[in-house]
């Protein structure tokens, strides 16, 4: 009896060890934070924009409609000339588009339920213009805050409902 026992317990530890990550995410999606109540199935698209191809450390948060979407990235510049936050050919910097955030020049913050790796300070706030589906980024800034850091971790904020 104590060798059957001892076998089901050994399989059991092993269902748990294949399938632990499917039962600790939501959805079963290792991207998807603890709280969230919609999977983003597929790619990710803020505003309808694919994530640059080169992402990494992709991690949402879904709550009311909302998405919140974490990932780091060296195609930043294009990223935002693509989801059109800033126009072909203007400054990245220019505060026509964005303006400095209130994140602290060492912070390591997240938003509130966003799981990963934390953003960095400084940061720059990109926010959506026109009428079409708004989206919000904020983008770390280099130490010194004039150019963006690259790769660069990015949080992008859009109505997903």
């Amino acid at each position: 009896m104590a060798v059957g026992l001892a076998f089901l317990a050994v399989v059991a530890g092993g269902v748990f060890w294949l399938f632990h990550d499917e039962w600790s995410h939501p959805f079963g999606d290792a991207r998807a934070c603890a709280g969230s109540d919609a999977a983003l199935t597929g790619r990710i698209a803020p505003g309808g924009v694919p994530l640059p191809e080169d992402a990494t450390g992709i991690h949402y948060l879904t709550r009311h409609g909302l998405a919140e979407v974490s990932f780091r990235s060296g195609r930043v510049p294009d990223y935002l000339h693509r989801v059109g936050l800033v126009p072909e050919g203007e400054p990245l910097m220019d505060e026509d588009y964005g303006g400095a955030y209130g994140w602290a020049d060492d912070g390591h913050d997240m938003p509130d339920g966003l799981c990963g790796p934390a953003l960095k300070g400084p940061v720059w706030s990109y926010r959506g213009r026109g009428s079409g589906p708004g989206v919000g980024v904020l983008v770390e800034r280099a130490p010194g805050g004039t150019t963006l850091r690259t790769p660069a971790r990015v949080i992008a904020s859009y109505d997903i409902g």
